[in-house]
């Protein structure tokens, strides 16, 4: 009997260590990649040119793969150990996610319009509406199912801009069209850095109608409120601007190939590099097995400090950035 129930316990502990190597194994992140030399092979695969706007097609469309091709796939959805346990890469896919769905929108109503009057284009009017899907679906239709079908479609938009025989599917690039995804992604931008800094928690003034005598708000909102991330989702917030990070330093690697000529008009190249410095500080590797949380100026580090850091600091010169984009 005795040695009945030792095998039962040390077959559920050889259990338990597996899923803990498979969860250990899913949890590493995936590593930055050479925007243009994805994209050259790609085109190269296709014998296609890169055009304009390949490159960023190219990189939307390898940014997504990745949510999908990673180790373990995609894991905001599963249902079953070890990835129904783990939180810190789901929080990563859904950061990763929100900018994946900002440059889907920016794609479908600016960069492949030439004005407000022109159609939009019907692959990538297909494409957008599937990263829209719930993070976390995982019935029918599922997640990945609707991701994908947003990866095919945006592969038949950028295998219509490369075929230069015809002009029915268009890339433009302009200053007016990179400001308008460029100030999406400073929301997205300043609200991580927020909830970062929010890991210790702040006294914080309503500012919400500033510089407007005459704005209004639907109900009232005190003049000062207590802000705090709660504790068990601090290390959520922090894995949340990682991946949020890791997809918007590619795309802006992206658009600092397509955009070019625009940006050097501008003078503004060099404000596009500085905030991919920024943002490659904050995949530096974690070397804690644990987000700490310590105070502001306490003994113990605050990770959520430091990458609030980088994010504020990337988020300002976006800002900055977006201010030279709209000079003529």
């Amino acid at each position: 009997m005795l040695e009945h129930k030792g095998k039962i316990t040390a077959g559920l502990l050889g259990v338990l260590l597996i899923n803990y190597l498979i969860a250990v194994y899913w949890s590493f992140e995936p590593t930055v990649f050479n925007v243009k030399q994805y994209a050259q092979q790609q085109a190269n695969e296709k014998n296609q040119k890169l055009v304009v706007g390949y490159v960023t097609t190219s990189t939307l469309i390898a940014v997504a793969n990745t949510l999908l091709d990673k180790p373990g796939g995609y894991l905001s959805n599963d249902m079953i150990p070890p990835s129904v346990m783990m939180d810190n890469i789901p929080a990563w896919e859904y950061g990763a996610l929100e900018m994946i769905r900002d440059l889907a929108l920016s794609m479908r109503k600016d960069f492949s319009r030439s004005q407000s009057q022109s159609t939009e284009h019907q692959a990538l009017k297909k494409a957008q509406p599937q990263f829209n899907i719930s993070s976390t679906a995982w019935a029918w239709p599922s997640a990945e199912s609707e991701y994908q079908k947003g990866i095919d479609f945006l592969i038949q938009y950028r295998d219509g801009i490369a075929n230069t025989a015809v002009n029915s599917s268009q890339f433009y690039a302009r200053a007016d069209n990179l400001r308008s995804w460029l100030k999406e992604s400073e929301k997205r931008l300043g609200s991580l850095s927020q909830r970062l800094s929010a890991s210790v928690g702040q006294e914080r003034i309503n500012t919400d109608l500033a510089g407007d005598s005459a704005a209004q708000q639907a109900t009232y909102s005190p003049q000062q409120s207590q802000i705090k991330t709660p504790w068990l989702k601090i290390d959520d917030v922090f894995y949340e601007a990682r991946g949020a990070s890791w997809a918007l330093l590619h795309f802006l690697k992206a658009a600092e190939f397509d955009f070019s000529d625009v940006l050097e008009k501008k003078n503004a190249k060099i404000s596009l590099q500085q905030i991919i410095r920024e943002l490659e500080a904050t995949q530096d590797t974690v070397w804690s097995p644990i987000i700490l949380n310590g105070s502001g100026f306490g003994i113990g580090a605050n990770h959520s400090l430091v990458m609030a850091n980088y994010i504020s600091r990337a988020n300002a010169a976006l800002i900055e950035l977006s201010e030279l984009l709209s000079q003529g």
